[in-house]
């Protein structure tokens, strides 16, 4: 298929148009943040039933992405889909999710969990036989009784080849202001940079990173600009860069988008 014309967004809203005007639909426009950083014809959204261990929704451009099949994936659910799983990533996947949602049902309040979004990272291997590295940013949609999510929408997006990466797992909360708050940070494989930098600094990281200026960030995260301007040196001493891109693809690395 032709991938040129598909509008990964209008495709979702078309399907669900029960998003529009929820929490959901800031978590997706959200997105279009990253679109400069992460292109969206190398994307796609699945909405995942945790509970049945199925996916009902897969967005075109998944087959053009990965050259897997869309309804398999509709057919058979996570069968499918973790048969194609690096067998190195698959366990750790696995582990980061049962920790998320530790995470969440022992410090985020039921009310609030709608507002959080899921990162982390793995390989699957396409058609052809090759892995690629993708990132996967995930919104909860629909809760248990007891409040544990079991329905999400996904966005997934190709970041790399076949190298090894870390696997990084990352929860964030959209505060009042719609601006993402980190409440979780791990890097499940090995020792990084980004271990050193408080959940608070990464959050300045990535609004440096996405052009925003001092006084912006302040109103996004309720800090002063004078404050954001210490965290801003503290950052830049501890990761010795200088120039936005190098944040930009410090960002990337450590899941910070």
């Amino acid at each position: 298929m032709h991938n040129e014309n598909v509008d990964l967004f209008k495709e979702v809203f078309e399907t669900y148009k029960e998003y529009s005007g929820t929490v959901v639909e800031t978590h997706i426009q959200k997105l279009r943040e990253l679109d400069r950083f992460l292109p969206p014809m190398q994307s796609f959204f699945i909405v995942t039933n945790t509970s049945k261990q199925t996916y009902e929704f897969v967005s075109k451009n998944f087959e053009y992405t990965l050259g897997l099949s869309a309804e398999r994936m509709l057919n058979e659910g996570v069968t499918y889909w973790f048969q194609n799983f690096h067998p190195d990533d698959l366990p750790i996947w696995m582990q980061v999710l049962e920790d998320f949602m530790k995470f969440t049902m022992l410090e985020v309040p039921f009310e609030e969990r709608d507002r959080l979004s899921y990162t982390w990272n793995f390989r699957v291997r396409k058609s052809d036989g090759m892995y690629l590295n993708l990132i996967e940013h995930l919104n909860p949609t629909y809760f248990d009784e007891s409040g544990k999510p079991i329905i999400g929408i996904a966005h997934i997006n190709v970041v790399g080849g076949s190298e090894q990466r870390p696997i990084i797992g990352t929860i964030k909360k959209l505060n009042s202001q719609n601006e993402y708050e980190t409440l979780y940070h791990k890097n499940y494989s090995q020792k990084l940079l980004s271990d050193s930098l408080t959940n608070r600094e990464q959050d300045v990281t990535r609004l440096i990173a996405l052009n925003n200026t001092s006084k912006q960030i302040g109103e996004k995260l309720f800090i002063s600009p004078r404050t954001v301007d210490v965290h801003r040196r503290k950052i830049l001493k501890k990761l010795d860069m200088d120039s936005t891109q190098e944040l930009v693809q410090y960002c990337l690395i450590n899941q910070f988008f």
